[in-house]
């Protein structure tokens, strides 16, 4: 089939590259000029495991870019909607960017005769695709749905880091459309996967995506609220969540305490639900403490520092930061736990001095009065603690590493140091035992 999709952000060069590598000719949609001509280079405007060896592949054969919408519309059958949606400060999404590309595709379908689809595919509140999206390709394009164009909402379940392969293996694929034809041609860009479809309306594939998140979110902050019961009583609460997870009704996922959870998904579609809940009249308790565990997590990792030292004073202490991504195998620091953590850092005055294997560069956009270090080694030399705040597979290794330091005082946010394994002697506080 011959697809586009606008926006060439995460979710749209996934999908685009994905598309191609299952056979069917995608155009990108993007206003700004220098990402179509990466696109058409086969050079991912983001990084993602396996991206750029996808994109080279079909770059110019299955996959091309362009800011023409009327171009792509013609040359295609499905539209897929992936621009994104940003939290306003309230918590609320801002559908601005929706809206204007609902525009842009309405009037260029205006011009093209036949039937043609369009999906949203960005994570939008229930009632946004055929509230705010049919209505306004309807407005621009003059035509009508279920008749002239049809709707679609199919949701997107990818992990950074792991998308290409979550595209490729789903564990399961949502289609909500307005009837069985629009249904049945979405259906069909997927059928070479092997996974059942679920077909259901629009409203109840959006609300799918966030109550998927959502469950995930909340599986974290309870892991972490037992992690924090169980340090003050002294238990190792990776050891009862590991006996817990056991259970097939539960599954050991999403039990690991630690810094909390960050990222572009989690905390913006937590606090999207809260707010529609809210303004339907309902107060989401559970889903308001979610968030708020998470928030506490990274300054209960600052308190544990400052316990270490005897008069609890950190101010001109050298403290290393390991890991600013959100999460290992990117560089996207969005909603990052180090964030929170290195500006209390900063206000107590202490000296931080940080390593990232890829997200240097983006964080320091956020902080630029830190130092950044090329290894894990230089950010430890001299330091009076640490903090590992990102699970990077190479902080797993570290061990002589730590005699580098002038006081060996490890704070391990995400579990990943097994203190009997090490040659060196550190004094290990994990996050939550």
């Amino acid at each position: 089939m011959k697809v586009s999709i606008i926006g060439s952000g995460y979710v749209g060069t996934v999908s685009a590259a994905c598309f191609a590598e299952l056979g069917h000719d995608v155009i990108c949609i993007d206003i700004d000029e220098e990402k179509v001509k990466q696109i058409n280079a086969g050079i991912p405007p983001i990084y993602e495991e396996g991206l750029e060896e996808l994109m080279q592949k079909h770059a110019e054969h299955h996959l091309i870019a362009t800011s023409d919408y009327d171009y792509a519309v013609s040359n295609s059958d499905v539209s897929f909607i992936c621009v994104g949606t940003p939290s306003g400060n309230d918590g609320s999404i801002d559908l601005s960017i929706v809206r204007a590309a609902s525009a842009s595709l309405g009037r260029a379908i205006a011009k093209k005769g036949g039937y043609h689809i369009v999906v949203v595919k960005s994570t939008v509140v229930p009632g946004t695709t055929e509230e705010v999206v049919l209505p306004t390709i309807e407005d621009h394009s003059g035509k009508c749905a279920g008749k002239d164009f049809g709707i679609a909402m199919n949701p997107e379940f990818l992990r950074e880091g792991k998308a290409i392969y979550d595209f490729m293996h789903p564990d399961k694929i949502v289609v909500g459309a307005i009837d069985e034809r629009t249904g049945a041609i979405v259906s069909e860009l997927y059928q070479s996967l092997d996974c059942e479809v679920t077909h259901t309306d629009t409203k109840t594939a959006e609300m799918i995506k966030y109550v998927n998140n959502s469950f995930l979110a909340t599986k974290i902050s309870f892991s972490n609220e037992i992690g924090n019961i169980c340090k003050k009583l002294d238990i190792n609460t990776y050891e009862v969540m590991q006996a817990v997870g056991t259970d097939f009704r539960i599954s050991p996922s999403f039990l690991n305490s630690g810094a909390g959870f960050g990222g572009s998904c989690f905390p913006k579609d937590v606090k999207a639900l809260i707010g529609k809940a809210k303004d339907i009249g309902y107060d989401p308790l559970l889903l308001r403490s979610v968030i708020e565990v998470n928030e506490q997590q990274p300054h209960r990792m600052v308190e544990l520092l400052k316990n270490k030292f005897d008069d609890g004073n950190i101010k001109g202490k050298r403290i290393a930061v390991l890991g600013l991504a959100f999460k290992n195998d990117t560089d996207d620091i969005r909603e990052s736990r180090s964030i929170p953590v290195i500006a209390e850092l900063l206000c107590l005055e202490a000296e931080v001095i940080a390593y990232d294997p890829m997200a240097s560069d983006e964080m320091k956009k956020v902080f630029s009065n830190i130092t950044y270090h090329m290894s894990a080694a230089g950010a430890l030399k001299d330091a009076d603690a640490c903090l590992i705040m990102t699970e990077w597979d190479e902080f797993r290794k570290l061990d002589s590493e730590f005699g580098f330091m002038k006081n060996r005082i490890v704070i391990d946010g995400r579990h990943m140091i097994v203190p009997q394994d090490l040659e060196q002697d550190i004094d290990y506080v994990g996050l939550c035992w």
